[in-house]
């Protein structure tokens, strides 16, 4: 296959990182998260402290930085931030084939090559049930992430990109990850996927 680049936007709770991860293992490609963020605060010197507010510790159930994608008001360091992470994933996109999740990858690639932006969403129940029986969230805590993770992402993405996650004007596939399930929407993209530059490769040539 051509070379190429995946970008994932998600809705908090439809599953949208462990089929982003399952695409990437079933590709052989990179996958790409929040080392996005650790690797532009190192390059900015940011002391631990600061990098451990943009951090996510799935394994130890503190969901609550996922709302502060960059921090928290300091809008100084959250354009740096944002400007030095758009720098690592046009980088990362021009060297190899690789699956970006977040980060307003859709936004920064949006003029590249073989490139596809997908956005997973899900019904409020159905992503309700995902952070409780698969994310071990109490039913409450899972109300409140649902609720405050999506309006932080809202206000992200229109803050550097100037539209919503999900606007199909800047998407290329939007899909419902409970129509499938994790395992086998993860496989369905990545059959389309494959489909998608494998005939253009065979095209190309």
């Amino acid at each position: 296959m051509n070379k190429f680049v995946i970008t994932i936007n998600r809705q908090f709770g439809s599953m949208g990182r462990p089929i982003a991860r399952e695409m990437a293992s079933a590709l052989n490609v990179e996958y790409y998260d929040r080392d996005i963020i650790e690797k532009a605060a190192a390059r900015l010197h940011m002391d631990l402290a600061t990098a451990g507010d943009l951090e996510e510790r799935v394994d130890k159930n503190s969901f609550w930085n996922m709302c502060f994608p960059l921090g928290h008001g300091q809008v100084k360091k959250q354009d740096a931030l944002f400007l030095e992470q758009k720098k690592i994933i046009l980088n990362l996109a021009d060297s190899r084939s690789c699956i970006i999740v977040g980060r307003c990858s859709d936004y920064t690639l949006r003029c590249a090559e073989n490139r596809i932006r997908i956005f997973i969403y899900a019904p409020y129940k159905e992503r309700l049930r995902n952070c409780v029986e698969r994310l071990k969230m109490s039913e409450e805590t899972a109300k409140d992430m649902i609720k405050e993770v999506d309006r932080a992402r809202d206000a992200y993405q229109m803050k550097y990109s100037h539209y919503m996650p999900g606007d199909f004007h800047h998407c290329d596939l939007l899909i419902d990850s409970s129509l499938l399930g994790v395992e086998e929407t993860a496989q369905y993209l990545t059959e389309l996927i494959v489909k998608k530059f494998a005939s253009k490769h065979i095209h190309d040539d």
